[in-house]
């Protein structure tokens, strides 16, 4: 699929997929006669990886990694696969720790705006 199509399937900009790849984190899987960029399932789902890390604070080189790791992983026959598990663990960690730091967040977030909210006259 072209660039487009990849954009609007996973909400992500032109732009901001351009960038992705040029820092490396993804790479078209090919490009047509034209040189269009052209992309298959997998490089979608790579992209939804990398927006979902974007909002836990995950720099760049962190997603270089983590994306390196899950690669590895999946290509079956990895000789560095409890090395992998060890620190796909961290990652795992980190993330879950970002989520309770974002939901604390939140709740503070959703009380602010209840106490706007008791200061406007009823309907």
């Amino acid at each position: 699929m072209q660039i487009g199509e990849v954009a609007e399937r996973t909400g992500l900009s032109l732009r901001t997929i351009r960038y992705y790849e040029e820092v490396d984190l993804v790479v078209p899987s090919a490009r047509s006669q034209g040189g269009f960029r052209l992309y298959t399932e997998p490089d979608v789902q790579r992209l939804d990886v990398i927006k979902r890390m974007k909002p836990l604070g995950f720099q760049l080189e962190e997603m270089r990694e983590l994306l390196g790791i899950l690669d590895a992983l999946s290509a079956g026959d990895d000789p560095d696969r409890d090395k992998h598990l060890d620190r796909l663990s961290g990652f795992w960690t980190a993330a879950d720790e970002r989520c309770q730091q974002l939901r604390a967040q939140l709740r503070i977030a959703e009380d602010f705006a209840t106490t706007l909210r008791s200061h406007l006259p009823s309907n």
